[in-house]
């Protein structure tokens, strides 16, 4: 399957200024597979060390940090020489030996002609305990979930992505082409973008066998959080993990500790949501009650909304019937629309990997994301039905009156002055939406 991630890794390959480079992501994101597709197609031999597989490699650093004395003694236990230039070498799941990361300084700075990447599904949690991290020495990617765009090529629509990503208007599409994009979305929706789970879809189109791998990846996540956390850190990771569903499905997401479990305060869950976040398990929204740039120095880090990584986890969590898909808009709504806005959130997050925020006001008028773009701020109202009713979206363009307002919902596209109605299906391009809008 195409990740639209492997452009990226070209052009690390190609860059003047390339360091070892640091591939994050949560478990099951498909870090391995493009890791060894991209060594595949671009490199002449790839030199594959897994430390959570073989943990006595730890020994190929107990000699030396020397970057030429650890790999002498990659070669000798691989047996085939990794060439300079040449050769890809990969790191897998380093977590689970810190030093390696470590490492990462002395390829910089000592053998900066090998290409290496390091990756592990906990990778953000290990950085985030290092002391020695070796800051200023690497490049940086994350992975996520595939996305819809992802999900189309998967699908064979190849040419229906084309469409939306050169798309040049606000004009909408023709009609059967909108309801087949948005009957490809309602299954999206419900099988999320872990890529096993779209590859067995694709293979056998079977609803039964994509929710069973759902189940397996939720099971092997909350292994991990007896894994790689103490005792009573498991259990408030479990309890706060459990509740991410439901306090999505909330008409108010705004995120409440007492709905984890009574009484419980900031201060019992403060680690376990830095932990999830950092392992890649969850999105977080901030709340901006004064749209400024930047809008990090506006935010209130007190208030937030907590979403789930992908929507098919969401609905597995949530025990969602497969017939919903056969419905005609069901599971856009289900859950006051949990399905729809955490779609939203993943959408962004992948699209550019930077901080999610929302905004309210004292009257109570919600706006479901707002956006740094080229120095404006712009509003995202996300509807999970065809109602026109955008409440707090006028509240906030009366008040800011912004260049652009923004409506994402089943509907077509559609563009009148200053607002534009953008489809679910075509949020993954919502920065060439917002280029083009500038242009004109």
């Amino acid at each position: 399957m195409k990740r639209l991630k492997y452009s990226e890794l070209i052009k690390w390959k190609s860059s003047p200024k390339r360091k070892p480079l640091i591939l994050e992501g949560a478990r099951q994101v498909g870090k391995t597979f493009l890791v060894n597709q991209f060594a595949k197609n671009e490199y002449s031999d790839l030199v594959y060390l897994n430390f959570e597989h073989n943990p006595n490699l730890k020994s190929l650093f107990e000699e030396s940090l020397d970057p030429h004395t650890i790999l002498r003694n990659i070669n000798l236990l691989t047996g085939k020489k990794a060439e300079a230039n040449k050769s890809l070498i990969f790191f897998d799941e380093i977590q689970v030996l810190p030093v390696v990361l470590t490492s990462l300084k002395y390829f910089f700075e000592q053998a900066p002609e090998y290409h290496i990447i390091a990756a592990g599904s906990l990778l953000g949690v290990s950085i985030n305990k290092q002391n020695s991290f070796p800051v200023g020495k690497v490049n940086f990617m994350r992975l996520y979930p595939m996305n819809f765009a992802e999900f189309l090529l998967a699908r064979g629509n190849e040419l229906l992505l084309n469409e939306l990503n050169n798309k040049d208007d606000f004009y909408a599409i023709p009609e059967a082409l909108h309801d087949k994009l948005n009957r490809e979305l309602k299954t999206y929706l419900f099988l999320g973008g872990m890529p096993e789970v779209v590859q067995d879809y694709v293979n056998n189109s079977d609803i039964v066998s994509a929710r069973e791998i759902q189940k397996d990846i939720l099971m092997a996540y909350q292994h991990d959080f007896s894994k790689y956390t103490s005792k009573s850190q498991t259990m408030k990771t479990a309890e706060f993990w459990k509740s991410v569903p439901y306090q999505i499905s909330k008409e108010n997401k705004k995120f409440k500790y007492k709905d984890v479990k009574k009484n419980a305060r900031a201060s019992t869950y403060e680690q376990t949501i830095e932990w999830l976040n950092s392992a890649g398990l969850i999105n977080i929204s901030y709340n901006v009650s004064t749209p400024k740039i930047p809008l990090s120095a506006y935010a209130d880090y007190s208030k937030f909304k907590v979403f789930m990584l992908d929507t098919g986890l969401l609905g597995a969590m949530l025990d969602v019937s497969s017939e919903i898909i056969l419905q005609p808009t069901a599971i856009f709504s289900e859950y006051n629309g949990a399905f729809i806005e955490s779609f939203v959130a993943s959408e962004l997050k992948a699209a550019n990997n930077e901080a999610l925020f929302y905004w309210t006001s004292k009257s109570e008028a919600e706006v479901d994301f707002i956006m740094q773009y080229s120095n404006t701020i712009i509003p995202l109202e996300v509807k999970s039905g065809m109602s026109r009713k955008l409440k707090s979206l006028k509240s906030y363009t009366d008040k800011y009156s912004p260049d652009l307002a923004i409506r994402i919902s089943p509907r077509n596209f559609s563009n009148a002055d200053s607002f534009v109605n953008i489809p679910l299906y075509s949020v993954f391009a919502i920065f060439n939406y917002l280029k083009l809008f500038k242009s004109n």
